[in-house]
């Protein structure tokens, strides 16, 4: 079967809209804006870091309005002036208090969408079984769509169960467990029922809701055509994927810490996500009305089928397509306390790594191989090392190595880059990560590629200067970084070391196995 055209651009709307998007850094709002932009909608963002919207190519093309979720004030301005607002912030992954933060949140939200005199209001949440306990997560769910729809404001609220499109955390466990396990022993969630939808009729289903009449004030379920159960999507993706059909075997005793466990040992999401996302599954999550349809008509060709979303998000996987991941948003917990060496630096103890080599590579030849560093090409230093390292952090709930990259070549800021997020990115000069696994204090990793100084009035190659910095919180810190410092004679200054050798040779130093890359 040949894969699917992408849809076409929506229809230019009759009266453009001033839309503000929530979460435009994630997985789902940050593909929600583009659509947006091409039906014709005026955009507005909320986001507690604009820089790391800087390099989307859609970034000069919206209105930027800072501020946190959680303050009243700022999501009172950002409000103002808006006619539709999309609510798709949420806390999975933030801790077992995840159902207080999302309350919280939406309450602000709630609060401020009608004295800044917002027309609608929409929220995708999630499927909700009727006579079943719901997990926590679809529970949260739940009680965040009741309180936008008492906010007094047209409210919709769209109900999907499992989202397939390249990088959603949903589609990479179901990726990664069918590819990684040919026999499977699993949990008894494997047979519950499910009507999973492909992500991009979920955002035409976003985008037309902003033009519903205004005395449309609901819930609506999303489903695509297909309803299945978990074990019939893994063998069903093995054969989309051209893989031997898998063998499952489900077993009564795994709990959901332990699935969620074993899911974050497989694949690359970690336990704290994993977690309520398997809790998620034991529940039927199908389609119970079809109403939606009396506003939002199916596209001529009809929804996308399971097969042909799974395909087409391998399509996007192998062609570097993934525009968002679920690695897009940042990890839940992580402090963004300034740079040590910024201006406004309180003080207190600080360890550095600092180091410099010269190479007779070009600045531009030596830039490369620093943007391409991580994902499947590693860290230029004792692999093993780094796989342990890894390893380690996803035992104590950290998010690992396995999180990888979103583009080979390509960085953005606010990229995932393994257990680093890209915090800064100077083109050509600067590439500054911040650490993101569990470690007792805060940590940055900075590579400066510059010209070196001319010798007798001829150019004398490049310089790299390399910088690890640290500080430490409490006397954990400080134990951290002297039980680690002997080691980075060799991981540093072999990382450097062979950087600049591979800039020189033109050729990657090693590759990470690729079974355990993103």
């Amino acid at each position: 079967m040949a894969e699917p055209t992408p849809a076409p651009p929506a229809a230019t709307p009759v009266v453009p809209k001033t839309c503000l998007v929530t979460g435009a850094t994630g997985y789902i709002g940050g593909r929600l804006v583009p659509e947006l932009l091409a039906a014709g909608h005026r955009v507005r963002v909320l986001t507690r870091s604009p820089e790391k919207l800087r390099d989307h190519p859609w970034a000069g093309r919206v209105e930027i309005s800072r501020g946190d979720a959680t303050d009243p004030d700022a999501v009172a301005a950002a409000c103002t002036g808006a006619d539709v607002v999309y609510y798709l912030i949420h806390s999975l992954g933030s801790g077992p208090r995840f159902e207080e933060t999302d309350r919280r949140t939406a309450q602000v939200m709630a609060d401020a969408v009608g004295p800044a005199g917002v027309g609608r209001l929409v929220y995708l949440g999630g499927l909700e079984p009727d006579d079943e306990e719901l997990s926590p997560h679809l529970r949260s769910r739940a009680e965040v769509a009741a309180i936008l729809l008492g906010s007094g404001v047209p409210t919709v609220v769209l109900r999907a169960a499992v989202v397939l499109g390249s990088g959603s955390a949903s589609f990479e466990m179901l990726r990664h467990l069918t590819e990684r396990l040919p026999v499977m022993v699993t949990p008894r969630w494997v047979h519950s029922r499910i009507q999973p939808i492909a992500i991009r009729d979920v955002l035409r289903y976003l985008v037309a809701c902003a033009d519903l009449p205004p005395d449309v004030h609901r819930c609506f379920d999303i489903g695509g055509p297909d309803v299945m159960d978990y074990a019939e999507m893994m063998h069903r993706y093995a054969e989309v994927a051209d893989l031997p059909r898998r063998r499952i075997l489900p077993v009564p005793f795994f709990t959901p810490s332990l699935s969620s466990h074993w899911v974050g040992l497989i694949t690359p999401v970690p336990a704290s996500i994993a977690r309520p996302l398997v809790e998620s599954l034991r529940n039927t999550v199908v389609v119970s009305e079809r109403d939606i349809t009396r506003y939002v008509p199916d596209p001529p060709e009809g929804l996308l089928g399971f097969d042909d979303a799974v395909r087409l998000a391998i399509q996007r996987i192998r062609d570097h397509q993934v525009t968002t991941r679920w690695t897009s948003a940042s990890v839940p917990g992580v402090p963004s306390d300034p740079l040590p060496t910024d201006p406004d630096w309180s003080g207190g103890s600080l360890y550095l790594d600092e180091r410099t080599r010269e190479t007779d590579a070009t600045p531009e030849a030596l830039w490369r191989v620093v943007e391409g560093i991580g994902g499947e090409t590693g860290w230029y230093s004792f692999p093993l090392a780094w796989e342990v390292r890894g390893l380690l952090d996803r035992a104590v709930g950290g998010v690992g190595l396995r999180r990888g990259r979103r583009h080979p070549t390509d960085l953005y800021v606010g990229d995932a880059l393994d257990f680093w997020r890209v915090e800064e990115l100077d083109e050509g000069r600067l590439l500054r990560l911040r650490a993101e696994m569990r470690v007792p204090g805060l940590a940055w990793l900075e590579f400066h590629v510059e010209r070196a100084a001319a010798v007798d009035g001829r150019p004398s190659g490049t310089r790299l200067r390399q910088k690890a910095t640290f500080h430490p919180r409490g006397l954990a810190g400080h134990a951290y970084w002297w039980s680690v410092a002997p080691f980075h004679g060799f991981v540093f200054g072999s990382m450097i070391r062979n950087i600049c050798r591979a800039a020189e040779s033109g050729r990657p130093y090693a590759a990470r196995p690729r079974e355990e890359a993103a």
